[in-house]
This record gives structure tokens, C-alpha cells and sequence, in this order.
């Protein structure tokens, strides 16, 4: 061990016998444990809520659609076959979109957005058959004349939708007659429940199949809004696109990925996450504080000692040292408390999840944690170099010190 750990460590030890000073020096240890471990936590839960989000938007929605526009698609099963020889795609599944009105038993009346899917190539896709809690998407192909409807869980709860029910959907237009667009209405019948976790989803979709979606639409047939695309990689979505903007052409069609459809929500979720570690940083900051009080104190009280290792030979920088190595070890503790804290809390809550979170506020309805390497690395190294900062005057105060000056009236 060097001179400057040495003096460091007897110094830090001897605080016991400064009781002020050890008060301050404790404080300074509880400010950046308190801010490592509330970073730990939150970001932890910001992590979770995105990660979490993802997923689920992901099993709901596809990781790359083509669109048609207005005018649909056409041509489906050569664009699907197309479309399924590109490397990388792992599913494609057509689908048929609209808003329509939901008129459920005893008056209710609720809008929706109703997808048209094909029931045998929708789970290769979408996660819908794993989200199934009543049913099953091959129910869809019923034997009679009502065509059969999947809905969400909040949905089936608001309407009592359980038990095959029947019910009518309206779409504003559906039929072209002289006079323009009327609406159609047709009855169809609940013979599946889906609940995804998100509650806008379980509220407000419902899924058919294709042609009896074409049906209620009043569209022809062969016309659907799209085609709907697994990949291998989520985060390779982009690339594949790429590739699939160069297999269609000059084709009028559109092409998203999931990235460009959620652009927004998950640049928000960012942009959150940095705010938070700022402001949760300055708690660390207000603990790198008291580490210069500590400091700036002990210096003044051990100006004696100061002189007598200077005049001994000690060089200014092992003075300087001697203090930023002290004020060092504070944050250092104080950052290992933290971290025992902060990490097993954020355990328990993914664990007990014994948080639980309103629905029709939140998109998930529970607080998710998901701990990352990285962030936790970050959380480290932003409180050590904290710390770090922090004894960077007390130190430079003391290394200014004359030991004549010092000595004079010992």
C-alpha cells in the first residue's frame, strides 16, 4: 500500500473521533447510495416499460407492413409469394383494415377497428393465437351463415361477449348504390377472446376473416389493405425492408417497419428515460456535496499534519492524492451501497410485480423492470466520476498549504 493510500484510509477511519465531520462524511455516503440506488430502480422500470411495450406491440402488429394506399392490394397470393422468398422473412399474411360500429346485446355501442386476417397464416405472423384466452383463431372458418369475430378481453368484460354471443357490426360504407355509399350492417359471432396487455387494444380491435371483412366493407373480392411481415431480427427490420422496397419495384406500394409506425411513442420513451437519469443524477450530485464539506473540513483540521508530512519530504501531489483518494472512497462506498439496494429492490418488483397499474391509463398493467448491464455500468461510473469531482478543491486546498505558515503557532 503507498504513503497516500495509507494517510487515507487512517483518515478515514480516524472521522470516528470527529463526530461533526462524521456525520457530514455519513451523509455524503447515504446522498449517493440513495441516488445510485434510485437510478438503478427507475431506470430499470423505464427499461421495462419499453422493452415490455415493444414486445407486446410487436406480437400485435407486424415488424414490417405493405400497404396499398387507398386503392389496397392486389394481386395477394403472387405478392405473398414474392414477398416470402426474401431472406430474412420469416411469415407474410394478408390483411383487410377499417373502423366500423360494434352494436352489442342490450344497446351497447362501441367503435372498432376491425382486421381482416387469414386464420391459417396470421400465426406465423402475429402472436394473436398465443394471446388467445377463449377460442381459437380456426374458429373463424364457422360452417354457418354468421361469420365468426374475435375480440379483446376488455371488450368481451364491457359487452359480456364471453359465451358466443351475437353481434352487429355497421360499416358507414359499405354498400354503393345510386345515391352514393350506405351502411351496411351485417351480425357476426364471438367465437374467441384475445387479451394482449394493452388495453387500447383489447378495447377497441376486433379480428375475421378476410372475406367476410370484404363482405361488410362491401370491397371485391381479391382486394385486401396489405400484407403483414415477420422477420428474424426486429432490429435487422429496416435492412429487410430495404430488400423488399427492391423486390416490389416501381410498384405503387408502401413500406413501414415498426420503427416508422412507433416512431414517436418510442423516441418518447427516450427522451424519458434520459430526463429521468438526469434529474436522479443530481441526487448523487447533492451527495457529492457533503463529500466537499467533509473535505474542505477535514483539511482545515488536519492542517497540522499536513505540515509535518510536507515538511517530511511529501510531495504536493501526495498530498493532493492523499484527499482525492479519501473523498474517492466515500463515493465508492457510498455507490456499493447502492447498488445493494437499488438492484434488489428493482428484483422484487420484477419478481412480485405487487405494483399494479390502472389500464385505461397506462398501456401495460403492471410495473415491468428489466435491468441492463450497460445502464447499470453508466449508473457506476456517472456516481464514481461524480465523487471523483467532488475532491478535486478540498485536494487542491490542501496541496496549497505552507508548513511554515501551518506551524508557525504549534
Amino acid at each position: 500500500m503507498s504513503l497516500e493510500s495509507f494517510v487515507a484510509v487512517r483518515y478515514l477511519f480516524a472521522l470516528r473521533r470527529q463526530s461533526f465531520i462524521s456525520v457530514i462524511s455519513l451523509f455524503a455516503v447515504c446522498g449517493v447510495a440513495l441516488g445510485v440506488a434510485a437510478l438503478i430502480v427507475v431506470l430499470g422500470v423505464m427499461n421495462g416499460f419499453s422493452k415490455d411495450l415493444q414486445s407486446k406491440i410487436l406480437g400485435v402488429n407486424a415488424d414490417i407492413v405493405v400497404g396499398g394506399g387507398l386503392g389496397g392490394v392486389r394481386d395477394q397470393d403472387l405478392l405473398q409469394q414474392r414477398l416470402g422468398e426474401v431472406p430474412e422473412v420469416r411469415g407474410v399474411t394478408p390483411f383487410l383494415y377499417s373502423e366500423v360500429m360494434l352494436s352489442a346485446p342490450g344497446g351497447g355501442v362501441k367503435g372498432l377497428a376491425l382486421r381482416g386476417i387469414d386464420p391459417d397464416t396470421a400465426g406465423d405472423v402475429l402472436s394473436l393465437e398465443r394471446d388467445m384466452v377463449y377460442g381459437n383463431l380456426a374458429a373463424l372458418h364457422t360452417q354457418d351463415d354468421i361469420p365468426g369475430l374475435v375480440v379483446g378481453s376488455q371488450l368481451a368484460d364491457r359487452f359480456g361477449l364471453w359465451n358466443g354471443a351475437t353481434v352487429y357490426l355497421l360499416s358507414p360504407s359499405g354498400m354503393q348504390t345510386a345515391a352514393g355509399y350506405s351502411p351496411k350492417m351485417l351480425p357476426f359471432r364471438v367465437v374467441g377472446v384475445f387479451r394482449t396487455g394493452l388495453y387500447e387494444y383489447d378495447t377497441s380491435v376486433a379480428y375475421s376473416t378476410i372475406p367476410a371483412t370484404q363482405e361488410l366493407l362491401g370491397y371485391p373480392e381479391g382486394i385486401i389493405s396489405g400484407l403483414e411481415i415477420k422477420v428474424e431480427d426486429v432490429y435487422r427490420a429496416g435492412d429487410v425492408a430495404g430488400q423488399i422496397r427492391a423486390v416490389l419495384g416501381d410498384a405503387p406500394l408502401d413500406v413501414e417497419t415498426w420503427q416508422d409506425m412507433n416512431a414517436n411513442l418510442f423516441a418518447a420513451l427516450k427522451l424519458e428515460k434520459t430526463a429521468m437519469f438526469i434529474i436522479l443524477a443530481m441526487i448523487v450530485l447533492v451527495g457529492s456535496f457533503s463529500i466537499v464539506t467533509t473535505l474542505v473540513m477535514l483539511v482545515m483540521q488536519k492542517t497540522k499534519d499536513i505540515a509535518i508530512l510536507m515538511s517530511m519530504g511529501a510531495q504536493i501531489r501526495s498530498i493532493r492524492k492523499i484527499f482525492m483518494l479519501q473523498g474517492t472512497l466515500i463515493g465508492a462506498v457510498g455507490t456499493l451501497i447502492g447498488y445493494s439496494i437499488g438492484i434488489p429492490v428493482a428484483l422484487l418488483l420484477k419478481k412480485y410485480q405487487f405494483i399494479e397499474l390502472p389500464q385505461n391509463v397506462y398501456p401495460v398493467d403492471y410495473l415491468p423492470v428489466r435491468l441492463e448491464a450497460f445502464d447499470l455500468t453508466c449508473i457506476g461510473v456517472a456516481a464514481f466520476l461524480l465523487c471523483f469531482l467532488a475532491t478535486i478543491y478540498p485536494a487542491w486546498r490542501a496541496a496549497q498549504l505552507r508548513p511554515a505558515d501551518a506551524l508557525r503557532y504549534e
